[in-house]
């Protein structure tokens, strides 16, 4: 991502609505200001008030009330651009559609495509409303370019456990003010315990799978597809792809390996890290099993290491994860059943899940495709950064800052906004 689009919002102003769980926005609300911004900023709890407590307005009211509160916000203020992350949160689907029709431009953060060193800002959002084309030829045309300098972030969870913990008791603590908010997800006190139960549940799955990496890597090897899971409250799940959740994904994905793959190879489930505290398929994949007539060919793994179960796979199936672009990265053959950016010919196998299944062995990634796809995707929508961890919000601007901005303060902003009857 290049400082010429920061440095096109020198002089705009601009509306931060809600940021990740941490100070990143409030790093982006002062680089901005210091580029020649003028910064507007809602906060919706009382976690989004802890971590961004200057010049924010505070929204109260109800839900159905929002899309006519933004507009005229939007209008008083002249926004030019919307910045927010997570481009499918309730609040922020209603704010996209406003900011259509206002004609203001919207920007996106999201999670890295590429882990665990990037995150992702696109305008107009991600996966499936994501603008980066679609087309294998493209990419052909495309030079071969260089390797991108990639700076490890290094361990971040437990910054990002830190600030989600913080957040979610000023959450609680703050109902009071907020009575009519509703997260996206749980948003209470008591969701210290899947964080705790998650600690606990690490260590048992550790026992309880050990050996389950030597089986895969030595008998089973080539002759096991992997499955790696989303979280169960994932928007991208809801939004893109036509699964109504987690479990009807999976239920689909057996159904179709019990009838179409062959019997002598295995399917290997591996659980998402961040779900770990709150759920255990275990029961109900043993259930699907039961059902399906393939008990003893179904595998339930949690912390196994991703890289080393693609590498001895004979493919992978997904939804819309960024594991997805790990396995294309390793040369795996992937099944996308959801709306992924990545789903191209030649980059990932097009035919149904049902022959999927037979095919797969004969299918390989186009692995010069997927270099240029990776160049690209990382020049026009990557960050070598974390959200949850040094002064990620910083560096983007790094380059911009450079020739500060001729005005002079950031305007003052007032607490309130009149939304009109």
């Amino acid at each position: 991502m290049s400082a010429a689009h920061w440095e096109s919002l020198r002089g705009k102003r601009v509306l931060l609505l809600q940021g990740p769980v941490g100070p990143f926005f409030a790093r982006l609300g002062a680089n901005l200001r210091a580029l020649g911004a003028e910064v507007h900023k809602v906060n919706f709890n009382g976690g989004d008030c802890l971590f961004y407590r200057r010049h924010a307005i505070k929204w109260r009211g109800h839900a159905r009330h929002w899309p006519q509160f933004l507009e005229t916000l939007m209008k008083q203020r002249q926004i030019d651009m919307l910045l927010l992350f997570g481009d499918c949160r309730p609040i922020h689907t209603a704010a996209r559609e406003v900011a259509e029709r206002l004609g203001v431009r919207v920007g996106a953060f999201e999670e890295g495509y590429i882990r665990p060193n990037f995150i992702t800002f696109e305008e107009f959002g991600v996966n499936g409303y994501s603008r980066i084309p679609r087309q294998a030829e493209f990419y052909r045309r495309l030079p071969a370019g260089g390797q991108h300098r990639e700076t490890e972030v290094g361990r971040t969870f437990r910054y990002a456990a830190l600030w989600a913990a913080l957040y979610y008791a000023a959450s609680a603590l703050g109902r009071r003010w907020f009575p009519h908010y509703r997260h996206h997800r749980p948003l209470e006190l008591s969701e210290a315990w899947p964080w705790l139960r998650s600690a606990w549940r690490k260590s048992l799955y550790r026992l309880r799978e050990r050996g389950a990496l030597r089986l895969l890597s030595g008998p089973l090897r080539r002759r096991f597809f992997l499955v790696p899971l989303q979280v169960s409250v994932d928007s991208q799940v809801r939004h893109h792809s036509d699964f109504r959740s987690v479990r009807h994904f999976m239920r689909t994905v057996l159904a179709s390996f019990a009838a179409h793959a062959p019997r002598e190879v295995q399917l290997v489930i591996k659980h998402h890290p961040l779900g770990r505290g709150y759920h255990d398929y275990g029961r109900l994949l043993a259930a699907l099993a039961q059902e399906f007539g393939i008990v003893g060919r179904v595998l339930y793994l949690h912390d196994q290491h991703l890289p080393a179960l693609l590498d001895n796979s004979l493919g992978t199936v997904v939804i819309n994860s960024t594991a997805g672009l790990s396995a294309l990265a390793q040369g795996v053959p992937v099944k996308v059943c959801g709306v992924a950016i990545y789903d191209m010919p030649g980059l990932t196998f097009q035919g149904p899940l049902d022959d999927f299944w037979q095919q797969a062995w004969a299918f390989r990634p186009d692995a010069a495709l997927f270099r240029r796809f990776r160049a690209h995707l990382i020049e026009r929508t990557q960050f070598n950064g974390s959200f949850y961890r040094g002064q990620a919000a910083a560096r983007l601007f790094a380059d911009c800052v450079a020739d500060p901005a001729p005005s002079g303060a950031a305007p003052a902003f007032v607490d309130d906004v009149r939304a009109s009857a």
